[in-house]
Formats: structure tokens, sequence, C-alpha cells
């Protein structure tokens, strides 16, 4: 196996980032940056919970076009989808019945989780990791995709 796009210090970087982004949250607002249930809340909103989370989703959103902009996404020039319009669709309606099951995602347990020392989060974390690992494994070696 060739890693042929490896890059430590962009994501020494973002890691940095992220976790910087998800202390100020949980300090400034008393939140956890878990995107499901911030995204979550956009679409079922509470009085007067909004704005931030439209905040934070459009800086994710345009934090990819800033790095782009800045020159330090070279060697990314397309990314396509390996899999159909359907696949897409299905796959993220199972992840957000997921995170719904779950009570959150791999920010929400991943990250703030595991570094507060939760235990559901750690249960969580290796339980979305296990089925993702055997999802491709499976898909890549049993059904041939």
């Amino acid at each position: 196996m060739t890693i042929v796009n490896f890059t430590p210090w962009s994501a020494l970087l973002g890691g940095a980032l992220i976790g910087l982004s998800a202390a100020l949250l949980l300090l400034l607002k008393g939140r956890i940056a878990g995107i499901s249930g911030i995204a979550g809340g956009v679409i079922l909103p509470e009085k007067g919970d909004v704005s931030w989370r439209l905040f934070f989703i459009g800086g994710l959103i345009l934090g990819g076009f800033v790095y782009q902009w800045l020159g330090l996404g070279v060697g990314v020039a397309h990314i396509e989808p390996q899999v159909g319009t359907l696949a897409l669709i299905a796959g993220g309606v199972l992840v957000g019945i997921g995170t719904t099951l779950g009570s959150g995602c791999t920010s929400g347990h991943g990250i703030c989780g595991l570094s507060r020392r939760s235990p559901r989060s750690l249960v969580a974390t290796f339980s979305f990791m296990l089925a993702g690992f055997a999802m491709v494994y499976f898909i890549r070696h049993l059904f041939g995709g």
C-alpha cells in the first residue's frame, strides 16, 4: 500500500483547531461540539437556540473553502463519490439513525466525550468504529465494491 497524500502537519493543525473549537464552545456556551446535535437543533429548533448553530455549521462549510483558497488543499483537485446518489442518501439516513440511537456522533462522543473521559462515549466510539471497519470489509472484500 502506498500512501499518496500523507499530510501530517495539516492534520495536526486541523486536529488542534477542532480541539480548540470544541473547548471554546464548551467554555463559552456550555455546549458539546457534536455535529449531529448541532445540526439537529437547526432542524428541530428550540427558541433562541438557532443562531450559534447556524454560525457553527457555516464555519464548517466556509473552512473548507478558505483552506482551498489559501492554497493549502494542493493535490485535492476533485473528489468524486465511489457510489451512486441513492447509496449516498441511504448512508446519510443510516448515519442519522445511528447518531440518534447512539445519542451522538463521532465528534460528540469521539472528540468531546472521550476528552471528558465518558465511559458511555468510549463504548459508543468503539461501537461505531468497529461497525465502520466491518462495513468497509464487507463491502470491499465480500461484495466486491
